[in-house]
C-alpha cells in the first residue's frame, strides 16, 4: 500500500482526537479504576468495533 509520508500521522491524530471525545460510560463500558487520559483507550475502541489490536 502506497501512502504519502504525512498520512499516517494525520490519521493517528484524527483517531486520537475522536477517542478523546468519548468516555467509557458514554458507550456502555465500565469506568476503569485508573485512567491517565480522558477518553477511550485503543483497546476499548477495538472491543466496540469487534476487532482486535493485532
Amino acid at each position: 500500500m502506497d501512502q504519502q509520508p504525512g498520512n499516517r500521522d494525520d490519521i493517528r491524530h484524527f483517531l486520537a482526537s475522536r477517542r478523546a471525545r468519548l468516555s467509557p460510560v458514554q458507550v456502555g463500558l465500565p469506568m476503569g479504576p485508573r485512567r491517565r487520559v480522558a477518553g477511550l483507550r485503543r483497546e476499548e475502541v477495538a472491543v466496540l468495533a469487534g476487532a482486535s489490536l493485532g
